[in-house]
């Protein structure tokens, strides 16, 4: 699960300041004993205890122990870790919270380890490894995975639309009226007396199908909700990536896009933000409340685990200069500066990060690896289930793709940028009012 992130506490951050350890590279020392590595993502967890089993048989002095938390409590227990010492020896990061805790010296650099062990960082897809090198220049991650967006839709729902597959993976968007992309929405959005959101009568106070799910604000990334459509206006989020420090919330072309949106739950084509509080998005799909969600790649699974549902999967509406876009994220594995055990926790990072783990993960056709080579195998495996991912491999393919905004105060400009999204998005200000919060953001760079 890759959402995007919300703010660290304050209190938490300061600790997390205050505990900081040195994090510059292995101690010279012998690789054995037990190591701890945690993962959010439930579905990844079999593939994973298959590489720490394989791992212990080609290193018998090395066990490893594997944890697994749900997304919100990772992150609180891995901070809270930092702080009191307890953190795990290696654990999966994300683009969103690494540069704090590289800059907070939490994360040991591994460079000295892919150069000795001759790591072939051109054996991952094109960006990923560069994603995972700090400000300061150093290494603080070997790529796992990679991810894109697309369309997840109900058939039935868009069968009996009249909406067939090659419809839906040739949608288009525009900021004005939204394209046909818009005109699906709304012509699979069926209130409670069976009339389509297109047809006269249509009541939006009380609607049984939304056209299209809600996940929520998006924050200031967007990944699932709105990046796909805001990437093929030519908006960028800052003035450059990674590390850029002049943000663009104010530019007329995100703000026009975000206003579009926002509207569709004004029309009765998708959900209230409150709505969708304490709410999941996947099983509102599942129990048959939206006819189309926009998520990541790594979901597939989970969607088509739905008894009664049958999922299909469409690449992301081609915008006003006819091409789509999608949001490249990857995730890496990190090893925490305050390791008793670096050499044992490096060796099995760079499993993690090997053809000989990445093959496994493959095969059980869950994400796509980061290695090029086992990412083929992956969706080979996704084909032999009768499931065409071409809808997120397109993106890679084709080369529209655009990295997950990377910046240093993450936690900070996502403080910011939450409750101005969803201001906008429940219709309590208007989209102009992103200007301010923008400025806020650029304020935390000055």
């Amino acid at each position: 699960m890759k959402k995007t992130l919300g703010a660290v506490a304050a209190a938490a951050a300061i600790a997390l300041a205050l505990s900081a350890c040195g994090g510059s590279g292995p101690a010279s020392a012998e690789a054995k004993g037990e190591i701890n590595y945690w993962l959010w993502d439930a579905n990844q967890l079999p593939a994973y205890q298959q590489c720490a089993d394989d791992f212990t048989k080609a290193n018998p002095d090395i066990k490893v122990k594997i944890t697994q938390r749900g997304w919100d409590d990772y992150w609180t227990t891995l901070t809270n870790g930092f702080v009191a010492g307890t953190a795990p020896d290696v654990f999966t990061n994300h683009l969103s919270k690494y540069p704090e805790y590289a800059a907070k010296k939490q994360l040991l650099s591994l460079d000295d380890a892919v150069a000795k062990d001759g790591i072939k960082l051109d054996s991952y897809s094109k960006g990923l490894p560069e994603l995972w090198v700090g400000q300061d220049g150093k290494r603080y991650g070997l790529p796992k995975d990679w991810d894109t967006v697309g369309l997840f839709y109900n058939k039935a729902m868009t069968d009996s639309a009249g909406l067939g597959a090659e419809q839906m993976a040739n949608l288009d968007w525009n900021p004005k009226d939204g394209g046909s992309y818009e005109k699906a929405i709304a012509h699979l959005t069926v209130d409670k007396n069976g009339v389509r959101g297109d047809e006269a009568g249509f009541d939006k106070t009380n609607v049984a199908v939304y056209g299209l799910g809600l996940a929520g604000g998006g924050s200031g990334q967007g990944q699932t909700e709105w990046s796909f459509l805001t990437g093929t206006t030519g908006w960028t989020a800052k003035d450059k990536n990674p590390w850029g420090t002049k943000f663009n919330y104010d530019d007329p072309r995100f703000q026009d896009t975000i206003s579009w949106w926002a509207g569709l739950t004004e029309k009765g084509y998708m959900p209230k933000l409150e709505t969708t509080v304490g709410a999941s998005l996947a099983d509102n799909f599942g129990a048959g409340k939206a006819a189309i969600n926009t998520t990541g790649d790594w979901l597939i699974g989970q969607y088509q685990s739905y008894k009664g549902v049958e999922t299909a999967f469409a690449p992301t509406p081609k915008g006003p200069e006819g091409k789509r876009a999608s949001m490249f994220n990857g995730l890496a594995d990190s090893v925490w500066a305050g390791t008793k055990n670096p050499a044992a926790s490096v060796k099995w990072v760079e499993y993690l990060g090997s053809t000989a783990c990445q093959d496994v993960v493959a095969k059980k056709a869950v994400v796509f690896p980061a290695i090029t080579s086992s990412s083929e195998i992956a969706a080979k495996a996704f084909a032999d289930k009768g499931t065409d991912v071409s809808a997120f491999t397109t993106h890679v393919k084709d080369s529209t793709t655009f990295l997950f905004p990377i910046a240093d105060k993450a936690a900070k400009v996502d403080g910011i940028m939450k409750p101005a999204m969803d201001a906008v998005l429940s219709g309590k200000k208007p989209a102009s009012s992103l200007t301010e919060a923008n400025d806020q953001v650029n304020a935390l760079f000055k």
